[in-house]
């Protein structure tokens, strides 16, 4: 548990670097011009009323999704990115327009600073890595590149569509669904047979699947980061006990294009496998809010749906409702704010949830 001090200085650094943040998005000289238009058009003056996180959450509602949908990009490029040329990245959907962020260093500086919490025990530096995962238009691809060329490695890669594995899943095509989970599967095999890897990237499906296969601990792999919505506490046991037989460092994270990557703490014998992420704070904050009132955060140990904000000069999105819903959990030494805990799909318990091979 972290300290009431600990807890209270990240507060005061929070809210400082949201006050940066609405200055440079609501500033015609370095704004952003859907926002600068959207505060005309509310008649609000953010950069002179917005202090605080909870003044924030007050001034804005929910974001509108649609936005990353069907707005001309030039709306969302800031005044001082103007001219500049932007990567872009889709999140989210099965069909249709998805959601896209642009972005120009967010997404190598997410896991830049990411690189920090990885043990070099289990991550050796001038190793290799081994990515089974969506490249494409997903900054994925991409990040853990840069993950294993800042650590001093390369990176090896298994290509899959997951938006076509929901497809297929969805419309009933099962047999087709193994078939393609099996062809991902056959091809990181080959490469952990004849390549030197030593770090894994995959989803927990597709790193069950790998296990039926070869044992990754057997094949040099010192540690997996794993990532993916639902990871309820039977299957990470599961993994870390019978696929990675407590040889191999198991991390999990909880991420997206929109928010950058959630660290997990080191699972201790009290948590029961139950895994708790925390935000990369202070450029993106997660609330775990009530569905009915989302103003409002549910008390600790409470089930909520997740409200992400991301606070960063390319980017700025307030109180977006993620498609998830977790526990929140209390603040702790290394991330003393509030963190979420056994993340899943939001009503994942009351309906049946599409989740490919994630």
């Amino acid at each position: 548990m972290a300290g009431q001090a600990a807890i209270q200085s990240a507060r005061v650094a929070l809210d400082a670097h949201i006050r940066e943040t609405v200055a440079w998005h609501f500033s015609p000289d370095t704004g952003t011009p859907y926002w600068i238009d959207w505060a005309r058009g509310a008649g609000v003056d953010p950069i002179a009323q917005i202090q605080t996180l909870d003044d924030l959450i007050g001034m804005f509602p929910n974001f509108d999704d649609s936005v990353l949908r069907d707005l001309p990009h030039q709306r969302l490029i800031p005044a001082a990115y103007g001219g500049k040329t932007f990567c872009v990245f889709e999140t989210g959907g099965t069909t249709g327009m998805p959601k896209q962020r642009l972005s120009w260093e967010d997404h190598l500086l997410d896991y830049t600073e990411f690189s920090t919490t990885l043990s070099d025990e289990h991550f050796p530096k001038n190793s290799n890595w081994l990515m089974v995962g969506p490249s494409g238009p997903r900054r994925l691809r991409l990040g853990i590149e840069h993950l294993a060329n800042i650590r001093g490695g390369s990176c090896y890669f298994v290509d899959l569509d997951p938006r076509w594995v929901k497809r297929l899943v969805s419309t009933g095509q099962s047999d087709q669904a193994r078939a393609y989970k099996a062809h991902v599967v056959d091809q990181a095999v080959t490469i952990l047979k004849g390549r030197d890897v030593e770090c894994l990237f995959t989803t927990p499906l597709l790193l069950e699947a790998i296990g039926e296969r070869v044992s990754p601990a057997d094949r040099g792999i010192k540690g997996v980061f794993c990532g993916g919505t639902t990871m309820t506490p039977q299957m990470v046991r599961f993994l870390v006990e019978e696929v990675l037989e407590h040889r191999v460092q198991f991390v999990p994270t909880y991420g997206n294009t929109l928010m950058g990557l959630a660290c997990s703490v080191p699972l201790q014998p009290e948590d029961n496998y139950s895994v708790t992420y925390y935000a990369p704070q202070p450029r993106a904050v997660l609330r775990v809010v009530k569905p009915d009132d989302t103003a409002q955060s549910v008390d600790s140990g409470e089930w909520g749906r997740v409200e992400l904000t991301t606070l960063t000069r390319e980017f700025f999105m307030p109180r977006f409702l993620e498609r998830d819903e977790a526990m929140r959990r209390a603040p702790c030494d290394a991330f003393p704010w509030d963190g979420v805990g056994e993340v899943r799909p939001f009503e994942s318990a009351r309906k049946k949830i599409v989740e490919g091979v994630y």
